[in-house]
């Protein structure tokens, strides 16, 4: 019997707060139901900041600099391993493409209102250690053929 090669996905997404301390959230059209943070999947040969940073521009028309991982999950039914970066703001406002996303604001988020806007269990558990982080798992992209070239590394102590 040969091996099968294993058939899972990589999602990223990631948490941005404005100066007000404002969460940017949107509700999609296959998930209307609920909030969750911009992101989607890596594609093949993608680093992850570099996916994070794509994924939110398409969907929010917001540039991010990614600055640290607040958590990683795994979805056993969907095989799908998604990362939680925490994110500064570039540059961009908000535009959305109305084919994908229905709508995507700000919103003044905290653990008493959450259940209003974030329906879904394990949106809400990410949505909530991402905001609650105080410190970062580190993350590098490196190359390592034919040498070891560090491509970019997030960490803040």
């Amino acid at each position: 019997m040969e091996n099968e090669q294993p058939k899972q996905l990589v999602a990223v997404s990631a948490l941005l707060k404005n100066e007000k301390g404002e969460v940017l959230l949107l509700r999609t059209h296959w998930r209307s139901e609920t909030w969750e943070m911009p992101g989607g999947n890596v594609e093949i040969g993608e680093p992850l900041d570099e996916a994070v940073r794509r994924e939110f521009l398409e969907e929010t028309g917001i540039v991010i600099r990614p600055i640290g991982i607040t958590g990683v999950y795994y979805n056993a039914t969907k095989h799908v391993l998604s990362i939680v970066f925490k994110a500064e703001y570039v540059s961009g406002a908000i535009k959305i493409q109305p084919e994908e996303i229905l709508e995507a604001r700000y919103i003044e988020l905290n653990e008493s209102n959450i259940d209003q806007y974030i329906t879904r269990p394990q949106q809400k558990s990410r949505t909530l250690d991402a905001m609650k982080a105080k410190n970062f798992v580190p993350y590098e992209t490196w190359e390592v053929s034919p040498s070891y070239n560090l491509l970019s590394r997030l960490y803040i102590e």
